[in-house]
């Protein structure tokens, strides 16, 4: 609980309108994406600016109350449910675009900004925002920073480190600092824009970000791949790569999550096949046109039994649209959905899918997969009741067994999505007990009371010994 004297010293700060203690208020900023680790705030506030948010983090230095920085909630990983108490920041208030500089291919943006509104205000004027995490049309900016959120276009563009350039951030002492700059160059120093982007708001609060931008692609064309086994389509990621063309897109589903998507997107989707994949190019036209035409050709090359190149941008949108609605299309049916996050070397794909078969089969779960195939991305999906609490514990020991195979097959138990609390048990297993320990270090550093974000990223046990 915190006390009168810190309420009191919050209103003074952000106005009483903006400090919410209500019950149902509370209850609405208790959990995230991510099942079962529901837990309420002890406050909630909206500030609208940087001197307000510094003001804050000094008052809760002080009095030692946990904070939560918090955007749309989307989060996959619990990194953004107050499992410790505390204050929750919430950054609707903060959501202008300041400027977009054309001169230096620039965007400067606060933390509350939806993602899908920055794509879009970009690319009316001829300039591109790559990073596209599946959940652009709600989350924002701020989120995506602290997650370090990939997305569809990420085999040909990179994630949102690769267009980080500057930020200003609020450390856990209060102080200030900007990061970075408009520059193509520097290094002056540690390179701490870097290590504040994916830090899920363990080390400070990003206030205003500068993004990188480039030239709108001129041109684009989608075509979807079906296939009768997951290794053809596994093969023929493999081959499009070696064949020197890197798609913008590049989507695996398999046939359980074809079966939900078809159900809810009806595009046609033969629901007999074992994989799809759904493959966009973009640049100038007639280098697009070239690579689509040399992978439909590698498609049926490796034994694809249809290839169906988009006739137009509505029906190729529709086709995009069917893989993000993928989620949403498999948490239709069942009470409780997880969605998990391995990713494995592309050459792995095929293995890892298979093996995630095996293990819901083995746990008498069951497990739907999808995913970025061009970077080795999978989204291993269960449909689940967590009311079950022994179904609950076969779904727990099943996932435990698909990060320790993704870790096996040269792979990493997060590609996206980020350890939060829900993955904080397994991170040993990727970066092993001295990288653990220096992530501790860096931590301590930065935030010697531990009151941002605690319980993330770090837990209390690990799991030291993998499994396999």
């Amino acid at each position: 609980m915190v006390s009168d004297s810190f309420i009191k010293s919050l209103i003074d700060i952000v106005g009483e309108s903006h400090v919410e203690q209500r019950e149902s208020g509370l209850i609405a900023y208790s959990y995230d994406a991510t099942p079962n680790f529901q837990s309420k705030p002890d406050v909630v506030t909206s500030p609208k600016n940087t001197e307000e948010i510094s003001q804050i983090v000094k008052l809760c230095k002080e009095h030692k109350v946990p904070i939560v920085p918090r955007g749309s909630g989307t989060n996959l990983a619990a990194g953004t449910t107050p499992t410790q108490g505390g204050l929750v920041i919430l950054f609707h208030r903060m959501d202008q675009i300041l400027e977009i500089d054309e001169e230096n291919l620039t965007i400067t943006v606060q933390p509350g900004v939806i993602t899908k509104t920055i794509c879009d205000t970009v690319e009316a004027k001829g300039l591109f925002y790559p990073p596209d995490p599946s959940s652009m049309k709600i989350s924002t900016i701020g989120g995506n920073i602290n997650e370090n959120s990939g997305g569809l276009r990420g085999l040909k563009y990179g994630v949102t480190k690769d267009y980080i350039l500057a930020l200003e951030v609020v450390l856990p002492n209060g102080e200030v600092i900007r990061t970075g700059g408009k520059l193509a160059k520097d290094v002056a120093g540690y390179d701490l824009t870097k290590l504040l982007v994916g830090s899920e708001g363990t080390l400070g609060i990003i206030t205003e970000a500068t993004l990188k931008l480039i030239p709108k692609p001129e041109a684009k064309q989608t075509l979807l791949a079906i296939y009768e086994s997951i290794d053809q389509a596994s093969k023929t990621v493999s081959s499009i790569i070696a064949h020197k063309m890197t798609p913008a897109t590049l989507e695996f589903m398999d046939q359980a999550t074809i079966h939900a998507v078809e159900e809810y997107s009806k595009l046609g989707l033969p629901t007999d096949a074992e994989a799809v994949l759904l493959i966009e190019q973009d640049g100038p036209p007639s280098i697009v046109t070239n690579d689509i035409e040399q992978i439909a050709s590698l498609c049926k090359n490796e034994g694809a039994i249809n290839v169906q190149i988009a006739q137009s941008e509505e029906e190729a949108d529709r086709l995009r649209e069917g893989r993000r609605a993928a989620l949403s299309a498999i948490a239709r049916l069942s009470p409780t959905t997880i969605l998990e996050d391995a990713t494995v070397p592309r050459s792995e794909i095929a293995p890892m899918v298979r093996k995630i078969n095996e293990i819901a089969k083995k746990h008498a779960v069951k497990i739907a997969t999808f995913g970025h195939a061009g970077d080795g991305n999978l989204h291993p999906t269960c449909m689940t009741d967590a009311r079950n609490k022994t179904e609950m514990e076969r779904v727990e020991k099943a996932f435990e067994e698909i990060f320790a195979y993704a870790i096996e097959f040269g792979g990493t138990i997060t590609g996206e999505h980020g350890v939060g609390e829900m993955k904080s048990p397994y991170l040993a297993w990727k970066v092993g007990e001295a990288g653990l320990e220096v992530m501790k270090n860096l931590k301590a550093a930065f935030d010697p009371e531990n009151i941002m974000n605690p319980g993330k990223m770090f837990a209390k046990e690990t799991r030291k010994r993998l499994i396999v």
